[in-house]
């Protein structure tokens, strides 16, 4: 679906670059950017420019035809999205353990895109802190969370929201013996 062809691209850069056996390190030297920029791209934190998107593609000595093939749907759009549970994309992030991403939503609206998430976190998931290039939203679906923000510790429990610019370092951490729910809406702004 068009509303998320930029996750598409994000997730098959990784899976393209993967396949070929290309490393970050030698991605990001071929395309002119940083090995973390490329980390960030991947993982869905980052909306990158057009001239970088295209240097990626290039250092991945792919045409832009095939790899764009699967991406963009020229359907045209409708004024109501119905997105089914079984249509949610799996993906994964950084080495985070215990941390399981649904993507129910994603769309571009002028100079903003939105992601809409379902975040499963198993009671031992860990992961190092990380910064998202978007501010984020926060709702305890089920269970109870402790939420690091900069220095701030936050416990939020089912039902209890939180509003934050994820430009700072920022990580949950289960505080209960269950697993804890979360819906996560990303808001990237592309104009900064």
């Amino acid at each position: 679906m068009q509303e998320d062809i930029l996750f598409q691209i994000s997730n098959k850069l990784k899976e393209v670059r993967k396949n070929k056996g290309v490393t970050l390190q030698e991605i990001a030297d071929e395309a002119g950017v940083t090995k973390s920029l490329v980390s960030q791209i991947e993982n869905s934190r980052t909306i990158p420019s057009l001239p970088v998107m295209l240097g990626l593609i290039k250092a991945l000595d792919i045409d832009l035809n095939v790899f764009f093939k699967d991406i963009i749907s020229t359907a045209p759009g409708e004024n109501v999205l119905i997105r089914r549970k079984e249509e949610y994309q799996p993906f994964t992030k950084e080495n985070a353990k215990g941390f399981f991403y649904q993507r129910i939503f994603s769309k571009q609206f002028k100079d903003n895109h939105i992601d809409v998430v379902l975040l499963r976190l198993e009671k031992d998931a860990r992961r190092p802190m990380v910064r998202t290039n978007a501010y984020e939203f926060k709702y305890v679906l089920q269970g109870s969370v402790e939420y690091t923000v900069g220095k701030n510790k936050y416990v939020l429990n089912q039902g209890d929201s939180m509003f934050f610019d994820a430009n700072e370092l920022h990580n949950p951490r289960c505080i209960d013996c269950g697993e804890v729910l979360l819906l996560v809406i990303y808001f990237f702004n592309e104009a900064q």
